[in-house]
């Protein structure tokens, strides 16, 4: 049986802005009520002392002007020229923007310098009707927002990005971009200017004059990875693109035709995507800890919801709850604009669940309501205002555990908590002070327990003390750190407390004495 190598193969559209610079302009002109000058408009900027040309728009480049011309011999060709300061920070800032939106289409999108996005869409093509409706509808979004695009859709990024900067663009089935690459300048190749020259120079213009050669030459000429660049250009090669983020384990997405406004509609479409995301959680015996419900809008705004749960749960019931609450707890409402046109769900933090036993008169497993109610609190006060702790590695009392939100508790922390007998008296305080607070005290021998002790302008007589408990200090935390004694001792009133002595006699000329913690 043979292989056919185009099953299975992955599908990138590289997306060019070649006039993002100055749509941006003509953007922010648009909102501004400004009426559009005639003239061309070139952005300019300082190199080595000599004002250049960053970016042109098309007019002026239609007039035969370009990047890296001098702004002098600019004005000389084009008197009308009208300049504007370059601000790389301003197109970076629009691209990303540009990215976020067009996350749309898949969530395994990256930049693609200078002015492009590189998507790959590899099973997301028949939420818009195919390849050539995915690719019509990435079209409409950069017309819709004022940007100018060209696109390729091929089998390896190189191969697509050649194709949209180099190429007439398309869409280009798999065995056929190869050919399509053949016939383009070695320019597409993005090879260093004195090696393409030299390509030039040989009489190697074309890809074709390349790939019909023995690599062999080739890369003994112009370097090891030259071979490699060809290759993934003529699709021979993929090397997968790196997301911007990286993909979220389970993503379900609904695509409307038209953009839906009101809140009844909004839940609806939310409790049928978690209902399908529930239903592959299943499938892979996992579950959710994290989840995030995107809202797209038709003009282009994203909005993110994150949900999280203190244990993995695959319950759909429960987490449309939990979306109720924290749209429900927005300081700044979910506004739909003109519409939504497009919802996500995504699962961006998953476990392992396997299924629970319940009982005959349907009780949950334990600690499921305890959870439940975590999450709604969570849910409607957010994250820093239900707090759980944590054990670390420490035996310093105040090292020894942290605060957390208690649904982004770890579920295995490497440290235990100490196993303790429930007969036995507490050896840590409920009530812990950080830092530790002063006393002055008066102690029957140096290095025993002390018998009264001033804290707080109040003397309090010692009845009985239990100790001490020598704890070491973490000479590799913390250099030079004394070693503590701590005593429980009650005074004569039965008010407990948690006292330690830091530094024994001999290891420093006087050691001092703090008040810990309050037993209870």
């Amino acid at each position: 049986m043979t292989h056919d190598p185009s099953v299975n193969r992955r599908r990138y559209l590289a997306l060019w802005f070649p006039w993002l610079p100055s749509d941006r302009l003509k953007r922010g002109a648009r909102a501004a009520d400004a009426s559009p000058d005639p003239a061309p408009v070139v952005l300019v900027e300082k190199v080595g002392g000599a004002l250049r040309l960053a970016a042109v728009d098309q007019a002026a480049a239609r007039a035969g002007l370009t990047a890296g011309l001098t702004l002098a011999d600019a004005r000389a060709r084009t008197p009308s020229l009208r300049t504007v300061v370059h601000r790389p920070e301003a197109d970076a800032i629009l691209l990303l923007q540009v990215m976020e939106d067009f996350g749309r289409f898949t969530p395994m999108i990256a930049e693609d310098a200078p002015y492009g996005l590189m998507l790959d869409i590899t099973g997301c093509a028949h939420l818009f009707g195919g390849e050539a409706g995915l690719v019509r509808a990435a079209h409409q979004r950069a017309g819709r927002i004022g940007l100018t695009v060209r696109s390729a859709l091929a089998s390896t990024p190189q191969a697509a990005r050649a194709l949209a900067r180099f190429g007439p663009g398309g869409l280009f089935a798999t065995g056929a971009d190869r050919q399509a690459v053949r016939g383009l300048p070695v320019a597409a190749l993005d090879l260093p200017e004195r090696d393409a020259q030299a390509l030039r120079r040989a009489g190697l213009k074309r890809i074709a004059n390349l790939d019909d050669r023995p690599r062999a030459p080739l890369a003994a000429r112009f370097g090891a990875d030259f071979s490699a660049r060809l290759a993934r250009v003529l699709g021979d090669e993929d090397v997968r693109i790196t997301p911007n983020h990286p993909p979220p384990p389970i993503v379900v997405d609904r695509v409307f035709f038209e953009p839906i406004l009101t809140d009844t509609d909004v839940e609806r479409v939310l409790s049928d995507l978690l209902i399908d995301t529930a239903d592959q959680l299943d499938q892979a015996g996992q579950g959710g800890r994290e989840f995030e419900a995107g809202f797209y809008r038709v003009d282009g705004q994203v909005r993110r919801i994150v949900a999280r749960t203190g244990r993995p749960t695959r319950d759909a019931d429960a987490l449309l709850r939990l979306f109720r609450e924290r749209l429900a707890a927005l300081s700044n409402p979910l506004d739909p604009g003109f519409g939504f046109d497009q919802m996500r769900l995504s699962v961006l933090e998953t476990q392992t669940l396997k299924p629970a036993q319940r009982g005959l008169c349907d009780d949950r497993p334990n600690g499921e309501d305890l959870s439940r109610l975590i999450d709604r609190l969570t849910a409607r006060l957010g994250p820093g205002a239900v707090l759980s702790f944590e054990p670390l590695g420490s035996h310093i009392p105040e090292r020894a555990g942290r605060m957390v939100p208690a649904t982004m508790k770890t579920p295995r922390p490497a440290h235990d908590w100490p196993d303790l007998d429930p007969g036995d008296p507490p050896l840590r305080p409920l009530q812990i002070f950080d830092p530790p607070q002063p006393v002055d005290t008066l102690a029957e021998v140096p290095d025993g327990s002390p018998l009264r002790f001033r804290w707080r302008r109040v003397l309090h007589e010692v009845a009985l003390a239990e100790g001490p408990e020598r704890i070491g200090g973490e000479w590799w935390q913390v250099p030079d750190q004394k070693t503590r004694d701590y005593y429980r001792v009650e005074d004569r009133e039965g008010r407990r407390f948690w006292l330690f002595r830091q530094g024994l006699y001999g290891e420093t000329d006087e050691p001092r004495w703090f008040v810990h913690g309050l037993f209870a």
